[in-house]
């Protein structure tokens, strides 16, 4: 089924979506002098350079080109010519930030951003930031994680599960703590994010250094108490099976400690409830205050902020958090402020607001989503628009500085931008509907004094969206029609939503439709609808799914029936596709409406919620032990078989990587095995050495066209 060389499906899949090439993790010098920054050297070239753009001072040289950028490290030429290897625990890493790259996919810099560190193939490598140099350390490997010393002397690193540290010179390799025997297949690892903190907690570190590099705050996790599962490959009969640790719904987690490590090796362990707060959900060390953790209890309907004593290991409370559905963690708090006060995100008077000590600085109007930055001046958010929003921006993220006197845009355009900044320089990455990509724009006083050209390739294909909204609950919609639809003719409706926490899809950027829009040039109307559940809109909106994932079902139909009365679309041939949450809300869609969807793709769904991990699902659903009705009504299957079926049938194609370790395939397997006890006939596509994402260049490829052959065939269109 391969097409043509220079198809949309073959493009799309060798560049990596069109991200191979675009400029990404920068990095800015506290004297505003470096930007530091990732990027590939093509379009089509996965592996990442280091690189280093040395900033104008008055915006001479501020052009297209980037005059001032250089090379600062090369993995092609660092490993001498040959190929990566990657540890299992460095693919798991990959696996849960989805990255799909290769070469230098991640570094940490010293304070002075004069030193970085990588792994590279399991090998410790340092670059000289202002000479431009790089070479290996020598050390024991695979090599995880390594971040230099906030003074830039040493470097830790994690190692065989024992952090270690060496001198940025390369001598004096030790280990700070090493692994323990645990009971039977258990382990004891120190220096990394457990499963659960680096897949739904957005904490993918497990060590961090202390302002005076005199020491270390170290997450011990041992995964002893989490249940094993198996993930074989049928393809290779005689490979063995990898053994993971899964903390399924309503099981053991692992157990997480925290302890402040001397750079001669002396321990003490950081002391909380941890019975009652077993997450440790976010930890920060830096010159504003004494080290700061984000404890959760198990409901994560309770939270505490705690400073710590690192001699003492004690810890006492800034700040407590309730909710009765569930708290939100935010990327960037909490933090001190260079002040001493405490920076967080809250959601207070039925909005997410900037809260800076005990006092908010947003209201309303703003929906807050991250925080960015934050100086003696000010604290750099970014946001989209809030309920009191003068215009509800569909799809819209911008970057603001906020402070006790008010607050000011920083991006302008319509867009989804976001921004890092230090030394009165701002480096602003924005992506917006009319331009491929992402323009990066670096910043002094508010003017554009140099750019990072992006080398990623052109789509090929400008997305024919229309930001709206749908429905009586005005629903974040885009509307996407064939590139050369007449206007008139009502067109078959392919809804192509995630629809869940977490993942929205309405955005105002050129690259978020491409597949979309690939798929209404197929003939298609596509609708791709941001339901409840999905962030960016209000704490209401988001939690109002909890005990109930099915509310997202509802919206997609309320999109769907409400751009009918403004849209040409053909009620009577309506498919649905999506992946992980959207996979489900599409098999959800087919057994429970098919008097509405009259086909779907569940491509990796999560079939029965009992399956899925702990912190995610019971943040929404509760303990299955406590709550099985409330499970059982938003699984498609249960242990009776399917849940709730309509009965009527639809036809499915249900996709699956069969190395999947983030939604198990089992999850299809008992669908299928379902839906064949109940007659219902289906089609399922398993994906040999697969995971969840889908980086394989044939693979990606060819999944599209089948997609749209089912589809076709399923609604008559063949």
């Amino acid at each position: 089924m391969t097409s043509e060389p220079f198809s949309f499906p073959r493009r799309y899949a060798r560049t990596q979506r069109f991200t191979s090439g675009a400029p990404r993790a920068f990095t800015v010098s506290p004297d505003g002098s470096r930007v530091v920054f990732l990027r590939s050297l093509s379009g089509t070239d996965r592996a990442h350079h280091l690189w280093v753009l040395d900033v104008p001072r008055d915006g001479a040289g501020a052009s297209p080109g980037g005059g001032g950028e250089r090379v600062a490290a090369d993995p092609a030429a660092l490993l001498g010519g040959a190929g990566e290897e990657l540890s299992a625990e460095e693919r798991a890493r990959r696996e849960r930030s989805r990255e799909g790259g290769a070469g230098i996919v991640g570094y940490a810099t010293d304070t002075a951003v004069e030193l970085a560190s990588f792994a590279l193939s399991g090998r410790l490598f340092t670059a000289e930031l202002r000479a431009g140099t790089a070479r290996e350390l020598p050390v024991p490997g695979p090599v995880i994680d390594p971040r230099p010393s906030p003074d830039g002397r040493f470097v830790a690193y994690v190692a065989g599960g024992a952090l270690r540290v060496v001198g940025a010179e390369g001598e004096d390799d030790r280990a700070l703590a090493e692994p323990e025997p645990a009971a039977g297949e258990g382990s004891v690892s120190y220096g990394l994010a457990e499963f659960i903190a680096a897949e739904e907690m957005g904490r993918s570190r497990g060590f961090w250094w202390s302002p005076e590099s005199d020491r270390l705050l170290v997450a011990r996790v041992d995964d002893t108490p989490v249940q094993r599962w198996w993930i074989a490959d049928p393809a290779q009969p005689g490979a063995e099976p990898q053994r993971v640790a899964y903390p399924v719904a309503g099981s053991a987690n692992a157990d997480v400690r925290l302890f402040v490590i001397t750079l001669d090796g002396v321990r003490t362990e950081v002391s909380w409830d941890r019975a009652r707060y077993p997450y440790l959900a976010h930890v920060h060390w830096s010159a504003g205050g004494a080290p700061l953790i984000l404890v959760q209890a198990r409901d994560q309907r309770s939270q505490l902020f705690l400073a710590v004593d690192p001699d003492a290991g004690t810890t006492r409370m800034v700040h407590a958090d309730e909710d009765p559905q569930w708290l939100d963690l935010f990327p960037g708090v909490p933090c001190w402020s260079p002040a001493g006060q405490l920076v967080r995100i809250a959601d207070e008077g039925g909005a997410r607001v900037l809260a800076f000590g005990e006092r908010p600085l947003t209201g309303p109007q703003l929906h807050v989503r991250a925080v960015l930055d934050v100086s003696d001046d000010d604290v750099l958010v970014s946001a989209s628009a809030g309920e009191a929003a003068p215009a509800p921006e569909t799809g819209e993220v911008h970057v603001y500085r906020v402070n006790e006197l008010g607050m000011e845009r920083v991006s302008q355009e319509p867009g989804v931008h976001s921004a890092v900044r230090a030394g009165g320089v701002t480096v602003l990455a924005s992506s917006v509907l009319d331009q491929p990509g992402v323009q990066v724009h670096v910043l002094r006083e508010g003017k554009t004094i140099a750019t990072v050209p992006s080398l990623a390739e052109s789509p090929g294909l400008s997305p024919r969206v229309t930001l709206t909204q749908g429905g009586a609950r005005k629903i974040p919609c885009a509307v996407l029609m064939p590139t050369d639809y007449d206007g008139v003719t009502p067109l078959p409706v392919l809804m192509d939503p995630y629809g869940g926490p977490h993942g929205p899809r309405v955005l105002a950027a050129h690259n978020a439709h491409l597949t979309s829009q690939w798929f209404a040039d197929q003939g298609f109307a596509v609708i791709v609808a941001d339901g409840r559940g999905t962030p960016g809109r209000s704490p209401a909106w988001e939690k109002a799914v909890r005990d109930d994932f099915t509310l997202s079902l509802d919206d997609q139909i309320d999109a769907l029936q409400g751009l009918a009365e403004t849209f040409p679309l053909d009620l009577s041939r309506v498919a649905i596709r999506g992946w992980s949450y959207g996979g489900w809300l599409a098999g959800l869609a087919v057994l429970r409406r098919p008097d509405v969807f009259h086909a779907g793709i569940a491509g990796a769904p999560v079939t029965d919620w009992r399956l899925y991990d702990t912190h995610y699902t019971e943040r929404y659903l509760g303990d299955p032990a406590a709550d099985p009705h409330t499970y059982a009504h938003s699984s498609l299957i249960t242990d009776e078989g399917l849940s709730e079926p309509a009965a009527r049938h639809a036809p499915m194609m249900i996709v699956h990587g069969l190395a999947d370790d983030n939604v198990v395939v089992a999850h299809a397997l008992r669908l299928s095995s379902a839906l064949l006890a109940a007659g219902r006939p289906h089609e399922v596509l398993p994906l040999s050495g697969v995971t969840h994402m889908t980086p394989q260049e044939q693979v990606a490829e060819n999944l599209l066209l089948l997609q749209v052959d089912f589809l076709k065939r399923a609604l008559g269109l063949a």
